[in-house]
């Protein structure tokens, strides 16, 4: 669903990926795992149209995503960042309905459809009694599961996250990934997120894709965990996960 061609991106005489070739399927959740300032978050942005300073081409479902205009983008990929919604008064479900904004008209009117959708897009995130709360009430897994489903609303092939297991403590990251999971395999999407959590990225998702040495190494969870790129990148770090 998402490929890589040639793909070069970085800051100034700095490089941090070079000459990439690689793809994430849909139907399957990959982690985007590596070192800090390697380039994940840098990815995922590129990824989601939000900075072209790169060269190769990204393409999502055969499409360069260089030709596609925001609007098209937008009905394309979802990104959810690692950012803290916590405005006062807003609620739930006006937060969800958010993403049917690339299918409603100039001033932004919801259809019963789209309504429907946001419903169903809370129900599918655990979170359909959540419609009155506001943001500002609401735990960081609530708001995170909140936010995804607002990507869900949005009805694209592909959901890039951004760490979004950054606030939450480890019960609540198992079961956000285990979300990711069941949306990615139920929905037939292409779900890619960053991430520290080694444990989680080797335990719960079907790839693996780990940033370093200027390139991207993507593999099944399995075939990562068995390979020396962990050990020779990271040492002993993830010896813990291997028991």
């Amino acid at each position: 669903m998402i490929r890589l061609t040639d793909f070069s991106i970085g800051y100034g005489s700095r490089m941090l990926i070079c000459g990439a070739n690689t793809e994430f399927s849909a139907g399957k959740l990959t982690a985007l795992i590596g070192r800090n300032g390697s380039g994940k978050s840098t990815l995922l942005r590129a990824i989601a149209g939000l900075n072209n300073r790169y060269s190769g081409a990204i393409y999502a479902g055969g499409t360069d995503i260089s030709t596609l205009k925001p609007s098209q983008i937008a009905r394309t990929l979802a990104f959810v960042t690692t950012e803290r919604i916590r405005i006062p008064n807003m609620r739930c479900g006006d937060i969800v309905a958010m993403g049917r904004a690339p299918y409603t008209n100039w001033i932004g009117a919801l259809t019963d459809a789209d309504r429907k959708i946001a419903c169903e897009s809370l129900d599918a995130v655990g979170m359909a009694g959540y419609r009155e709360r506001t943001m500002d009430t609401m735990s960081d897994g609530e708001c995170q599961r909140i936010m995804i489903a607002r990507a869900l609303a949005q009805d694209t092939p592909v959901i890039l996250l951004d760490e979004p297991t950054s606030f939450l403590d480890m019960p609540g990251r198992y079961e956000l990934a285990g979300l990711l999971g069941r949306l990615a395999h139920d929905r037939g999407k292409c779900i890619v997120f960053s991430t520290h959590e080694l444990d989680i990225a080797l335990r719960m998702c079907d790839n693996v894709a780990l940033v370093a040495d200027g390139t991207i190494y993507n593999m099944t969870a399995s075939e990562m965990e068995s390979s020396d790129v962990l050990d020779r990148l990271f040492g002993s770090a993830d010896s813990c996960y291997r028991k």
